[in-house]
Formats: structure tokens, C-alpha cells, sequence
């Protein structure tokens, strides 16, 4: 099994998205842990998904 790039991470306030290949975190501070943006990110990265999933994070913020 190879090594995920993209990773969650606990952050105080939340969870981030860690990118192991640019070493830098991607995306916003997520309240809840965002398992099926990670599996996207880390699988077919089918943009149209992300986005999707991007825009329900955020309306779970507000």
C-alpha cells in the first residue's frame, strides 16, 4: 500500500488536511473530520466531487 498524500490532521478547533507531497496543509479548518473529501483527494480526485464535497463542508460551517 503506498503512502497517502493527503492526511487528516487534529488540529485544536478542528481538523485540517495535511498535503505530505508539498508539506503544507490544504483547504480550510473543518469542525467535523471530512473522511469522504480525503478519500476523494486521495483516490480518483474527480474534481466535480471535490468541489461538491468542498461546498457541503462549508455550508456545515456557517
Amino acid at each position: 500500500m503506498s503512502r497517502r498524500r493527503y492526511v487528516p490532521r487534529g488540529v485544536p478547533g478542528g481538523y485540517r488536511i495535511r498535503d505530505n507531497k508539498g508539506r503544507r496543509w490544504w483547504g480550510d479548518l473543518y469542525q467535523l473530520c471530512p473522511d469522504d473529501l480525503v478519500a476523494e483527494l486521495n483516490g480518483d480526485a474527480n474534481h466535480e466531487k471535490i468541489t461538491a464535497l468542498l461546498k457541503r463542508y462549508r455550508a456545515l460551517r456557517r
